[in-house]
């Protein structure tokens, strides 16, 4: 039985000798077990490609991709996952928030028969915005998508080779990849764990990758924001419809005169800002099919460590 680690890499270099000696002391403990585990530098700006090199060339079971740039985190996971050659794979994060000695408990559940195994936060020792965007987007996309996503989400999990195959193969641009392996629909299992406090470096999450993390989620794996958007449309039309023959009627009727200056303009404004909005909404959407039709590599890889080549540059 061969297990791989996968662990996508952004400015972690202080975390990463901590990390590799807890993981080593698991797969120590789990002696029945091989191991390998996985890094992905994607695109780190400081010394954390140069403290793999050291790891690797001090324990062989370590395996090290640096891509060209950064390409975000889903890609790197991909990338780990593409070269993976274990019968499980776990994606786990560099940060050490998320405890690598939860993994003798996912393995034993995998073995008890579950192909994905998701360690769902049950709490989280994170900055108070940070809880509150991100008890909202899972509160949303656990009754919007997914009715079986973890009410306090998961980047921890893991599954058999046989879905990770099905996720590599079925992996687009703008991935979501938490939602993909959801999608898939293999039987899932559920561990929980009370996520740590960060104690090295500091958030790369801008307020930019957010919304995109946020619209890759939802318009990956819902057309509700496409339904929203004709609802809105309807709704907007039967008002102005109504608004239109009331003041006709008025005019006609009773004579009144038709005023109000300030009254048009926020009414225009109003119908206008949001034919807008849900014209950017489509544009999400269209965008998104462009990016499928191009084909583009989701990910390029600039140098490999004890791994060789699978799916070149990322191309599915």
């Amino acid at each position: 039985m061969k297990i791989s680690v996968v662990v996508p890499v952004y400015y972690n270099a202080p975390s990463l000798p901590v990390l590799h000696a807890r993981l080593a002391a698991v797969a120590t403990n789990l002696s029945h077990a091989e191991f390998e585990f996985v890094f992905t530098d994607d695109g780190s700006g400081d010394e954390s490609f140069a403290v793999l090199k050291n790891l690797a060339a001090h324990d062989p079971r370590v395996k090290a991709l640096r891509l060209v740039r950064n390409f975000g985190s889903n890609p790197a996971i991909l990338a780990g996952m593409t070269h993976a050659q274990g019968d499980a794979v776990i994606v786990l994060t560099a940060d050490l928030q998320d405890p690598p000695e939860l993994i003798p408990e996912l393995i034993a559940r995998w073995q008890a028969g579950a192909p994905v195994v998701l360690a769902a936060r049950v709490a989280r020792h994170d900055p108070w915005l940070t809880r509150l965007s991100g008890n909202l987007f899972n509160w949303l996309y656990k009754r919007l998508v997914f009715a079986n996503f973890p009410a306090q989400g998961f980047d921890f999990f893991l599954a058999d080779q046989k879905v990770i195959r099905a996720l590599v193969q079925n992996a687009g641009p703008n991935l979501y990849l938490f939602g993909l392996l959801l999608w898939l629909g293999y039987p899932a299992v559920t561990v929980t764990y009370t996520r740590g406090e960060r104690r090295f470096g500091k958030s790369r999450w801008t307020f930019g990758k957010k919304v995109k993390y946020f619209l890759d989620a939802f318009i990956g794996f819902s057309y509700l924001p496409l339904r929203l958007t004709s609802l809105v449309g309807i709704l907007l039309a039967i008002v102005g419809f109504l608004y239109a023959a009331f003041v006709v009627l008025a005019r006609i009727v009773w004579g009144f005169p038709v005023e109000g200056w300030t009254s048009l303009m926020v009414a225009l404004l109003l119908v206008s800002g949001t034919q807008l909005a849900m014209l950017g909404i489509v544009g999400e959407y269209l965008w998104r099919n462009l990016d499928e039709t191009r084909r583009r590599p989701l990910y390029v890889i600039d140098e490999m460590i004890g791994v060789h080549a699978a799916n070149e540059n990322g191309r599915r």
